[in-house]
This record gives C-alpha cells, sequence and structure tokens, in this order.
C-alpha cells in the first residue's frame, strides 16, 4: 500500500443530501476514506490511483442545486499522524468508557480505550460511532459472539471484548482500516478479535449473537439480508451511519428478513438503530 494519499477537502452547502452523494460518487471513482466535518468532507485517494481528471465522474459538482468547492494536497502518513495528535482530543462517553490516544492521560473510567486512528475513522467523535459505545453499554455482550462490520479502528470490537464478548471478528474494505484495526487491538491488549479485509463476502456460512454495522445507508440497505443470514437465533443487530429520515428505509429492509425494531439511540440528525430477530 502506498503511504502517500492525496487529500481533498470539500466545502458543502447545503451538506445534506450533498456530503452523502459526494461521498458515494468519489467511492466509485477511488477515494477511500472519508472526514465528515462542519464544513463537509474530506476525501482521501492513494496517489498511485489518483489522476488529474479524478473528478471528471463526480457529477454533483456539476449540480445547480448545491454549492461545492474544493482544495487538495499531498499527504504522507507521518503528516496525518502529526494533524491528527494537534487535533485528536480524549472522550468520554456516559461515565464509563474513555476513548484516548496513547499520549493522553489515563483517565478514571471503567473502560479505557487507546486508538490511534491515522486515516481510519472511529474515535467515537462522530456522533454514530459515540452511539454505537452506548449500544454496547446498554446491551450484554457477555459470552457473545460478536461482528464488528466496517470497524475502522476497531473501536467498537473492543469495547465489546472488554465488556464480556467471548469471540469477535473486525471487518472493513478498507485497508488502511484493516492495519490500524490490527495495531489498535494488540494496543488494547485483546485476546479474542480477529480482524480481516473484506466486505459482506466474507460472512458466508459464518455466525454471531450480535452484529455491529457502522457503516453507511446504502451499503447497510445492501447487506441487511446477508446479516439476517449470519444471525443467530435471539440475536441483535446494531446499525447505524445513517440520519433520522433514513429511519423507515432501514426498517423495511429489516422487516423483510424477520428483524424488529428494539431501540433508538439519536445524537443530532444521526440514529442507530437495535432490530432483534
Amino acid at each position: 500500500m502506498s503511504e502517500i494519499y492525496i487529500g481533498y477537502t470539500f466545502k458543502v452547502s447545503p451538506l445534506q443530501p450533498a456530503v452523502e452523494i459526494l461521498i458515494a460518487e468519489l467511492g466509485y471513482a477511488g477515494f477511500e476514506s472519508f472526514v465528515e466535518n462542519e464544513e463537509g468532507v474530506i476525501a482521501y485517494i492513494q496517489k498511485e490511483e489518483w489522476h488529474e481528471r479524478i473528478l471528471d465522474t463526480i457529477y454533483i459538482l456539476s449540480s445547480d442545486e448545491f454549492e461545492i468547492s474544493y482544495s487538495f494536497e499531498e499527504i504522507e502518513q507521518t503528516n496525518w499522524n502529526e494533524e491528527w495528535e494537534k487535533n485528536f482530543n480524549p472522550i468520554v462517553v456516559d461515565d464509563l468508557v474513555s476513548v484516548r490516544a496513547p499520549f493522553h492521560e489515563k483517565p478514571d473510567a471503567k473502560f479505557d480505550i487507546i486508538i490511534e486512528p491515522k486515516m481510519s475513522f472511529g474515535t467515537g467523535h462522530h456522533e454514530t460511532t459515540h452511539m454505537m459505545i452506548q449500544h454496547i453499554l446498554q446491551n450484554d455482550f457477555t459470552n457473545k459472539t460478536v461482528l464488528d462490520m466496517g470497524c475502522g479502528t476497531g473501536v467498537l470490537a473492543i469495547l465489546a471484548e472488554k465488556v464480556g464478548a467471548s469471540k469477535l471478528d473486525a471487518i472493513d474494505i478498507d485497508n488502511w482500516c484493516y492495519l490500524n484495526s490490527l495495531e489498535n487491538v494488540e494496543r488494547n491488549n485483546c485476546n479474542h478479535i480477529s480482524v480481516y479485509e473484506g466486505d459482506v463476502k466474507l460472512l458466508e456460512g459464518k455466525t454471531y449473537d450480535s452484529i455491529i454495522a457502522n457503516i453507511n445507508r446504502n451499503i447497510l440497505l445492501a447487506d441487511i439480508p446477508q446479516y439476517a443470514k449470519s444471525l443467530n437465533t435471539n440475536g441483535s443487530l446494531f446499525l447505524s451511519g445513517f440520519y433520522e429520515q433514513d429511519i423507515p428505509m432501514i426498517s423495511e429492509a429489516c422487516n423483510k428478513q424477520m428483524l424488529k425494531l428494539d431501540e433508538t439511540i439519536q445524537k443530532g440528525q444521526w440514529v442507530s438503530l437495535k432490530f432483534i430477530n
């Protein structure tokens, strides 16, 4: 894997649904990692995959409905880490879980997770990760088999092991996320997490008591049938990565698989749902 990326900073107005469409189109064009912020999104592509006309197929840039401006720069992995260290602050969720970097002081929290995300998604700062942490705290994972799909930094799998899960798989299609999750699993002294690089095809023939999937709406909609097949009887499916207005669409897809909505957590415009079979 190349260690040099091209980073595009997009400023978008209004934000939605433009950012969601933009991320989808950039993903098809070969961009690998995305960080949403209050102004829009930062997107990253390996330099070896980049070319001068990479944005020619990003049709939303020509839309009259949105104002989108952008700039781009070359980013080396080491530079990214420096930027992240300057901007990353430790967080505490429900006074129980701390998510911090190795250089932060150890806080007084029941579950202390050390994460160095680099270009991976999932530090607990984003609303969706924060809500998934809350779901894990509110549900019994003792001796459960667990899947963390689209694991990013591995933070959710790490917490699930800390609260008692017995066997866990963490899967991400992004090579950077895969490598970063391996590092974070080792850093947090986890012994029951296996990390894999790939997509939903890796689930064939596997079953779990609990499935955690914090991805995006379109991928979830495509993969929910496989999640249902991979869910043990009396299992729980935790979903996030979408907005309040997406709940009917997500619920309909789950209902078709005989999954019932059991819990809802909302933070701003983002939601996280628990379904049971």
